[in-house]
């Protein structure tokens, strides 16, 4: 069950994912959120601790997002891999849109605010455990020096997809393409 903070920062989150950081105020997210008003303010007494609040829900929401396809899917190949990555890629663009919107939004304000910026790099590092552990199981030698590649790309292609949909989204081939050229097959070593 839902707690009343939660429906909150979910209200929250809706509002940046449809309408960007301006939308988010104390009054909007009481009206999202369909309760009296004040109650925002009553568990955030400032826009900067609502904020706050907000990475924290996102963060368990996104991670949430991750683990339904970890339990779905254990990439053991850079195919498989990428796969993993497609698989994200139209949930993010698709079902999980106002989310993936809201984090882009963070991620800009993370741009002006350190202290924001140092609160994603937190939150996120499960997923991020998650992805580095995913490379090295595909195959990658260097997951530290892989994952910003591939990661950076996917990135790039969801927020392409997000600023102008396209209803055939498929970047099956593109993210393919370039996990199977990052992570190559190791040569077999020669006999001693």
């Amino acid at each position: 069950m839902t707690t009343r903070r939660e429906q909150l920062l979910d209200a929250a989150i809706t509002l940046l994912g449809e309408g960007g950081i301006h939308a988010l105020t104390h009054r909007a997210v009481d009206s999202q959120a369909g309760l009296p008003t004040g109650s925002a303010s009553n568990h955030f007494r400032t826009r900067d601790a609502l904020l706050d609040a907000v990475v924290e829900r996102f963060a368990i929401r996104e991670r949430q997002a991750w683990e339904e396809i970890a339990i779905r899917m254990y990439p053991t190949t850079p195919h498989d891999l990428a796969q993993v990555l497609v698989t994200a890629a139209k949930a993010a663009t698709g079902r999980l849109r106002t989310l993936t919107l809201a984090r882009y939004a963070i991620l800009v304000e993370a741009g002006i605010r350190p202290a924001l910026r140092a609160q994603l790099l937190a939150t996120g590092s499960q997923v991020n455990a998650w992805f580095l552990t995913w490379l090295r199981v595909a195959g990658s030698t260097d997951p530290e020096r892989d994952a910003p590649i591939i990661m950076n790309h996917y990135t790039g292609v969801v927020l392409h997809d997000l600023a102008m949909p396209d209803p055939a989204f498929d970047p099956t081939e593109q993210i393919t393409t370039l996990v199977t050229t990052v992570i190559r097959a190791q040569p077999a070593e020669a006999p001693a």
